[in-house]
């Protein structure tokens, strides 16, 4: 259950969490047509907070609104102002962020016409998005029955709200068969992503993950590609079957609320050491040590407030 927060950023206003409401004619409701982030804040170790590239988030979410022709009334800088001033109001060191555009109500039908573009921006504390204990652990996992989107069936580029149906249905399925978290295959049936996180795997001390052919490239896998490099650790870009899974010595899936979960099972087959790897602890250790604020080669990535 999300955790109700005091105040949430809607058309330009902080209004109280429940009297940010839409009708239910609303155009988004009925087809889809809006676009959305996840971002997370976190509290640094010297006792202020930062948002997780906060301004490439926005630059996303105005992309992605871009795509499916809808025109935002607000710039990447007052979508950044009010994050923080949301997340102020609600007094959150550390909390999930989620932007949303979507079509609001006024004509009915597939056409939006001229329906207002609605936004807004809620926070509220979270945690690991998979348990706590998956990030030691890791996860169970299996290959979904559905495809992930054709590059000219949904815009893929796009983080709209209609191209999550997709993933509802692997994930839903992938717990009702007893697994965490779904991987999803692309229309030629190589390994695209999970049902809301990139995924990498490793072998033979390479880190390998899926190409951006048909997929969304997140921030915090780009983030984790960068540290291993950075680290030492040779990456690429590489078209992977889902035998090469199977018998990789590590797997782990990347995401904003994901961070970095490891995965030590994937169809009933136990990956590497059935726990997470060590590539996949050393790049978790980087990775909370940047967005803490503790290493100040990565300071660029963060946005700093104080509540």
């Amino acid at each position: 259950m999300v955790q109700k927060s005091d105040k949430i950023w809607f058309d330009g206003k902080l209004v109280p969490w429940d009297e940010a409401n839409v009708h239910v004619l609303t155009h988004a409701l009925h087809y889809g047509t809006g676009v959305f982030e996840g971002i997370r804040a976190y509290e640094c170790s010297n006792g202020k907070s930062a948002v997780f590239r906060l301004e490439e988030h926005m630059e996303r979410l105005l992309d992605s609104a871009k795509i499916i022709g809808l025109k935002v009334p607000f710039d990447r800088d007052q979508l950044v102002e009010a994050t923080v001033a949301t997340l102020k109001a609600n007094g959150l060191k550390a909390g999930y962020v989620r932007p949303l555009v979507f079509v609001g109500a006024g004509a009915m039908g597939v056409h939006p016409g001229q329906n207002p573009i609605q936004v807004c921006i809620a926070t509220w504390p979270w945690g690991a998005y998979l348990g706590e204990e998956a990030l030691e652990k890791g996860i169970r996992v299996k290959c979904s029955s559905f495809t992930r989107h054709h590059v000219n069936v949904m815009m893929t580029k796009a983080k709209s709200c209609g191209n999550y149906v997709n993933s509802v249905l692997a994930k839903t399925e992938a717990v009702a068969d007893g697994y965490d978290e779904a991987i999803m295959l692309d229309p030629q049936g190589y390994v695209a992503e999970g049902s809301g996180e990139n995924i990498f795997m490793v072998k033979d001390d390479v880190l390998y993950t899926p190409p951006l052919h048909n997929v969304l490239g997140g921030f915090t896998r780009d983030s984790v590609m960068t540290l291993a490099a950075d680290l030492g650790y040779e990456v690429r870009e590489a078209t992977l079957g889902r035998d090469m899974l199977y018998i990789a010595d590590e797997v782990f899936f990347t995401g904003t609320a994901a961070e970095i979960t490891p995965i030590r099972e994937i169809d009933r087959r136990t990956i590497g050491e059935g726990k997470a790897g060590p590539l996949a602890k050393l790049l978790q250790a980087e990775f909370f040590g940047v967005v803490k604020g503790e290493n100040p080669d990565y300071a660029f990535w963060l946005h700093e407030y104080e509540v």
